[in-house]
This record gives structure tokens, sequence and C-alpha cells, in this order.
């Protein structure tokens, strides 16, 4: 087994790493550093005898955390930021519509299901909104839902590109 990455080297971290009990202070499932965050590698070590584990530090949030060399790429790769990930809560920005019926109003609560980063129209989602309903949404026909508070939006009329 050789690393994949070395001493120094800035990486970033392609899935949200949570607490699996092991980083002290902090509730087991708590989410420690988000995807897409940069950081260093200053250590690399084996568990089990069979996987790397790259000791990165990332600056940003002021953690230090062990992470599997599936779980990170280089820094300079190219990435695309979005502005939600897998279980976020959100509401509809506008009332969506599918073959000219509205299948989602403007405010309705959904849980992001799945993050599409690499298509040409840019970041899309597959979010659910109840009701069996699972649709691909723009970013832009998004917005956070309010901690506490859901479907309190300002509606705004528009199709969505499903």
């Amino acid at each position: 087994m050789r690393p994949a990455y070395e001493y120094g080297e800035e990486v970033r971290v392609i899935r949200n790493v949570r607490n699996d009990g092991t980083y002290p202070g902090m509730a087991m499932g708590e989410l420690l550093v988000r995807r897409g965050a940069v950081g260093c590698v200053y250590d690399v070590g084996t568990y089990l005898q069979d996987q790397l584990i790259y000791k990165v530090h990332f600056l940003g949030e002021g953690r230090t955390v062990g992470c599997r060399q599936e779980e990170l790429v280089l820094a300079s790769e190219p990435w695309v930021p979005s502005l939600y990930e897998y279980r976020d809560q959100v509401l509809a920005r506008k009332t969506l519509s599918l073959r000219g019926e509205v299948v989602v109003a403007a405010g309705q609560p959904g849980q992001i299901e799945k993050v599409l980063r690499d298509l040409p129209d840019g970041v899309q989602y597959h979010v659910h909104f109840g009701g069996g309903k699972v649709l691909q949404v723009p970013e832009s026909a998004l917005m956070p839902a309010p901690a506490g508070k859901r479907g309190v939006a300002a509606p705004e009329e528009d199709d969505a590109n499903d």
C-alpha cells in the first residue's frame, strides 16, 4: 500500500465526513467536514492493516480529521460546489410544473436525495417532495428550509426543466 497523497499536499474531501465516534467532544454522526472542504495532509497511517488513513487538517473548519483515500482528491482537481447536500431540507423557491401541470407549489418542503454536479446546465438535485414525488430540480429553483419552520416562502411562478 502506497499513499496517493504526500505530506503537505492539499486535498479536497469529496464526501461529508461525520463523527464515527472517534472524534472527541462531538456527538456520533455530527458533521465534521462538509464535502468540498480543502485541507492539508500531515500524516498517513493505517487502519486494520488494510486501509490508509490520512490525517488532514482543515484550516477553515479548525479540525484535523482522519480520511480514507476514497474520500479525497487533490485540491487542484476540478470541483463544482453546490449549495445543498444529501438529506438537506429545502423549499421550492418557485412553483414547479411538469408538462404544464403544477406538481410542486412554491414553498413546499423537500429533501435532497441526490446531487448532480456534472450537468451542462449546472448543479441539479433529485428532491423528494413527499407523496412519492421525486423531481430533478435546478439549484436556482430551491432555497434552504428555515430551521424549525417549513413551507414558508415567497411564491414565484416558473416551470422546472425536468
